[in-house]
């Protein structure tokens, strides 16, 4: 169940409810959790991983299943990171964790151009190390904290520039089958995680620390999406629900549905493909020539 309430005028607790509240309806819609699973929480020191954590921590102590998480955070070596403000948050919570340290910034530095975008194979690289510290640790879920908004970017990233129509799914197999990514955020806006993170004075690390370039792409995307949402508070969540409802037949990939074995029949036998509404078209009468493409 995707929420529709967009009133940022509220306090933290009814802040705090809302997002558990959308966290646990894409838990239990996309089954994320089950009785006794380890979850390592993936802590990068940014708003949306504190914020998961917490939702986390929050729906653990009422949950009607059985489960423990460990916060783990990579170590990148990346110049000016503050290696204590993590351990010593949480330390402060209590929450058991790891901290991974692997040196992908000097890989990434010493392999890609002065002034190049670096987070897709620093991406890479971290995602490699957290899924071998994973295994060994005997995790059985991998939580990332995208949120709805990155989930939205990433379908208009793909279908402007990779002719593709994908997302990121809220659940995830690895390709070597050996893990589960789960995205317990995937049904809560961005802008409900920065008030969040706001009232909640969260010690944030800034993720620049590489001196990377932005993702320019992506952020053009995200312009474009907030300026709707601006318009049409909504707007956002109608657009999640249509990748809940997708419908091969009225698309065109061939892969996905088999149009070739389509045998020809009359329009009054077609559903409508807005509605879906069967026999739409049974009214309509034929006519008495045929009109030739041009």
């Amino acid at each position: 169940m995707i929420s529709t309430h967009s009133d940022l005028a509220m306090n933290l607790k009814s802040l705090e409810k809302r997002l558990t509240y959308l966290t646990a309806n894409a838990i239990r819609d996309y089954r994320m959790v089950e009785d006794g699973d380890h979850i390592m929480v993936c802590l990068s020191g940014g708003k949306d991983s504190y914020a998961m954590l917490e939702m986390l921590r929050l729906l653990r102590e009422r949950a009607p299943v059985r489960f423990d998480i460990t916060a783990v955070n990579l170590d990148q070596k990346q110049p000016g990171w503050p290696e204590y403000t993590l351990p010593d948050y949480l330390n402060q919570l209590g929450v058991n964790y790891r901290i991974l340290e692997q040196d992908t910034y000097t890989v990434v530095k010493s392999v890609l151009p002065e002034g190049k975008t670096m987070c897709s194979l620093c991406s890479r690289l971290r995602r490699g190390a957290l899924y071998t510290a994973a295994e060994e640790m005997g995790m059985t879920k991998i939580a990332l904290g995208h949120h709805r908004d990155d989930l939205v970017e990433t379908l208009f990233l793909n279908m402007f520039y990779g002719g593709r129509l994908a997302s990121m799914p809220p659940k995830l197999k690895s390709n070597d089958g050996k893990h589960v990514v789960i995205r317990p955020l995937a049904y809560v806006p961005e802008r409900y995680l920065e008030e969040y993170a706001a009232r909640k004075a969260f010690p944030i690390i800034p993720c620049n620390l590489c001196g990377s370039q932005p993702n320019l792409k992506r952020a053009e995307i995200k312009r474009m999406i907030r300026a709707w949402e601006k318009d049409d508070p909504n707007r956002l969540n109608i657009i999640l629900r249509s990748m809940q409802n997708v419908r091969p037949s009225h698309l065109a990939d061939t892969e996905r549905y088999d149009f070739a074995s389509l045998e020809g029949g009359t329009a009054a036998a077609m559903p409508d493909p807005v509605t879906g509404e069967v026999n739409a078209y049974a009214d309509l009468k034929p006519t008495a020539k045929t009109v030739p493409l041009t």
